[in-house]
């Protein structure tokens, strides 16, 4: 069984369902109001706990019925949860989304209890860092917390898979030089390149100016048209699967927990785990909800299954 930990952000997610986004200015109605639990690193362990992985978390939560909530989600999910730590007189974290009937979404987040995860936490939990395959992150907790969780991982010969989202201008290089694979969608890429996404072409030259960065191997998950990889083995893009989308919230997550599971230990079969992650992805964007909607390793086994 592939082990993975995962340090990063839980969020509870609440989305205002709505026909259409609102113009600047603008008073719409929602059709609907859901709650459920999110924050791209619970997602991330979810999706790799789902898809057979042993999962750990490392996280914070508030000192509110909120933070009982996601760990309450976590743990029924199959997350272990005994290094998520409650931050007391903080608020679990927020995250607000739009959703349109076309299944995208707008999404704005209060971080709450995520900033304040330290570099004391990560000690706590180094022995299992240490000792598991793979470790994910992403920047919704202090990029401090990961550039040493990454080192820690890295003087140990595990994989580090960064997912920079949200995006920022200059990732630190201190970072970067402890980093195996980058996965940015094409948004975060452009924003982070300086070059938009329009087509092939242009994801090859995000991903040349991602490996310049430094880091070797690179997936840009590029929505409805698929992933692009980009290692010293192998260039090419990953097509997504047809299908028609309720909601996207959540799906590039799934695919980052379901591609960390079914990577090999010398990540030479990068090919097969995309499209293993792409047909969890798919399944996933037909569902609501962020962490209800990542199907299982038997679902994903059963859709492949079935194109064959």
């Amino acid at each position: 069984m592939k082990k993975i930990v995962v340090i990063g952000s839980s969020n509870v997610d609440t989305t205002l369902h709505v026909k259409d986004f609102p113009k600047p200015g603008e008073t719409i109605t929602a059709t609907d109001i859901t709650t459920a639990g999110g924050g791209k690193g619970a997602n991330q362990a979810i999706a790799a706990a789902k898809s057979g992985a042993e999962t750990y978390f490392i996280n914070r939560v508030g000192e509110d019925s909120e933070g009982g909530y996601i760990t309450h989600q976590l743990k029924s999910y199959g997350v272990d949860t005994t290094y998520v730590q409650t931050t007391i007189g903080a608020k679990t974290g927020h995250a607000y989304i739009t959703l349109n009937e076309a299944g995208q979404n707008d999404i704005i987040i209060d971080h709450g209890a995520n900033y304040e995860l330290t570099v004391e936490d990560l000690k706590a939990a180094g022995d299992l860092i240490n000792n598991w395959d793979c470790i994910i992150a992403q920047f919704e907790t202090p990029i401090d917390v990961t550039t040493a969780a990454f080192k820690m991982a890295k003087k140990a010969g595990k994989i580090t898979i960064l997912n920079p989202a949200p995006a920022i201008d200059k990732i630190p290089d201190e970072l970067l030089k402890y980093t195996d694979i980058i996965m940015p969608n094409e948004t975060e890429s452009a924003k982070i390149t300086g070059i938009p996404i329009k087509d092939k072409s242009t994801l090859a030259t995000n991903a040349e100016k991602l490996h310049l960065l430094g880091v070797k191997n690179v997936i840009i998950t590029y929505g409805d048209k698929g992933a692009y990889i980009s290692t010293p083995d192998v260039e090419t893009l990953v097509p997504a699967y047809k299908v028609e989308a309720t909601d996207t919230t959540g799906a590039g997550d799934t695919f980052i927990g379901y591609f960390a599971s079914n990577l090999n230990a010398d990540m030479s079969n990068f090919e097969e785990a995309a499209k293993i992650a792409s047909r969890a992805s798919s399944i996933a964007v037909q569902r609501l909800g962020a962490q209800p909607s990542i199907p299982t390793e038997q679902e994903v086994k059963q859709a492949m299954e079935d194109e064959e």
